[in-house]
């Protein structure tokens, strides 16, 4: 059995209208290959980045993903592939945890 440590980066925001703080930011795995960079609004604390991550990391393809919060602004999500994602699957992924796509860039 595999135990998973987590560590706490402090990105909880204390203005933040999650219901809980309590969920770390956490990386899927090691990457090898191309990297796409996604800048995602209406982020604002390690909920919000859990639930992207979660959610982006179950595209086809996606190797890692990882997440530069800016709260309450444009946050950086960089997805790591052996390939190019399809642009629409990373989209819904974002929609679907609750959050807006604002640019793609290789």
């Amino acid at each position: 059995m595999s135990t998973l440590n987590h560590k706490d980066l402090g990105l909880t925001d204390a203005s933040c209208s999650c219901e809980s703080h309590a969920h770390k930011s956490e990386r899927i795995a090691e990457s090898s290959g191309l990297t796409t960079t996604f800048q995602v609004s209406g982020m604002t604390c390690a909920h919000c980045v859990k639930s992207v991550t979660a959610e982006v990391g179950q595209v086809v393809g996606a190797e890692t993903v990882d997440v530069q919060l800016v709260p309450g602004g444009v946050s950086l999500v960089s997805v790591s592939s052996a390939g190019p994602l399809d642009p629409a699957a990373v989209a819904a992924a974002i929609d679907e945890a609750g959050y807006v796509l604002v640019t793609a860039t290789p």
